[in-house]
């Protein structure tokens, strides 16, 4: 009769969850090196449709569905909804992600993590280079199709404030996801860093300051670096 093996039982359970463990981190960084490929595509997509002159109407269509028929200057929805709107926008602009990046580095400093600190803030201050150096080569003139219903000068293509929500945003979700251990929460951090990014960039659209490819081609970039950092972290960190 075979008598039962405790250290041996705890030794194959604990090969077992390294085992898994490793696999998880394989599947998430094939993830991540999928985001990188696919963003920088859709980047590119979008760029030579651009340049091509093939942008145009799916432009006009979605920037004339967002106003009241016939009044390019009334966008839809109740004037509450033009404020949220505006609100909104704001979470995608340079003082409040200036604002969120100390903060940032301030807490991951204070906690130990200042390797993490860096990396934070080397993806946000890179990805608005990044987009700065885009936006000066594309030279893309805002919309005028529809009055603008807040403040931008700079040029249209990329949206800044797409590329950058994506980039601090997602960035900060993934890395907050990487120091939990369960799952469920994992997903409501990164879903969370999600849904910000897109509505800034709908916010964008609404209030008629850009096209609606200039917000589709910020999110691929945004995604593909925030998605470049995560792997550097997953490299660099524990």
């Amino acid at each position: 009769m075979l008598r039962p093996d405790p250290a041996g039982d705890a030794l194959r359970l604990k090969w077992l969850l390294q085992h898994v463990r490793r696999l998880a981190i394989e599947f998430q960084t094939l993830i991540a090196f999928g985001v990188v490929a696919l963003g920088f595509l859709g980047f590119v997509a979008v760029a030579e449709d651009l340049m091509e002159g093939e942008t145009h109407r799916f432009d006009t269509s979605v920037l004339l569905a967002m106003r009241v028929a016939g009044d390019p200057s009334d966008p839809i929805g109740p004037p509450w909804f033009e404020r949220a709107m505006a609100d909104l926008t704001a979470l995608g602009g340079y003082a409040i992600l200036t604002l969120l990046l100390i903060a940032s580095i301030v807490y991951l400093s204070a906690t130990g993590k200042w390797r993490t600190s860096l990396l934070v803030f080397g993806a946000v201050s890179s990805g608005t280079l990044l987009s700065s150096l885009l936006k000066q080569g594309f030279d893309r003139p805002r919309p005028e199709l529809v009055d603008h219903l807040t403040h931008a000068t700079s040029s249209s293509f990329p949206s800044g404030h797409a590329t950058l929500s994506a980039v601090a945003y997602l960035t900060l979700g993934l890395l907050m996801a990487r120091a939990h251990e369960h799952l469920r929460v994992r997903i409501l951090i990164v879903v969370g860093a999600v849904a910000v990014t897109v509505l800034v960039g709908v916010s964008r659209v609404y209030l008629g300051v850009h096209w609606p490819t200039d917000v589709l081609a910020g999110w691929c970039l945004g995604s593909a670096w925030a998605a470049i950092w995560w792997l550097i972290a997953s490299r660099l960190t524990p």
